[in-house]
């Protein structure tokens, strides 16, 4: 069997984000690649979440109630199981000031909404 006909191993993606139609779009663009994807409202949702169990992956928003995404980025590094776990931020955010902050709390890679989902994909494969 050649490379890429080899199914994808099973991947865990925790998507963040306050906006239900977005975690949505996420959803069925990542479960259509073969991801498992398991979804939360806000960083508070996410960290609950992180302390029990892992993800493969976060793709997380900035703007959010109860906890913003650089937050909770900064809070899954402090964890051992996520120390090294790659973490992209999917926001409408692109300001030099606000990617640096993400940077400094442990962001692994910044995409812009509204995404493309084939750049989604490859962003994730790449950092996975």
């Amino acid at each position: 069997m050649s490379a890429a006909n080899r199914p994808l191993p099973h991947r865990t993606i925790l998507a963040v984000d306050d906006s239900a139609s977005m975690r949505q779009m996420v959803k069925y663009t990542l479960e259509g690649a073969g991801y498992t994807v398991v979804q939360a409202a806000d960083g508070v949702d996410a960290l609950a979440y992180a302390r029990h169990a892992g993800a493969d992956l976060v793709l997380t928003d900035v703007n959010m109630p109860r906890m913003d995404g650089i937050t909770l980025v900064r809070e899954l590094r402090a964890l051992d199981n996520y120390k090294f776990t790659p973490m992209l931020v999917l926001t409408t955010e692109s300001g030099q000031e606000t990617r640096q902050r993400g940077k400094q709390a442990g962001a692994t890679g910044w995409i812009v909404k509204p995404f493309n989902p084939a750049q989604l994909l490859k962003t994730i494969e790449r950092v996975l």
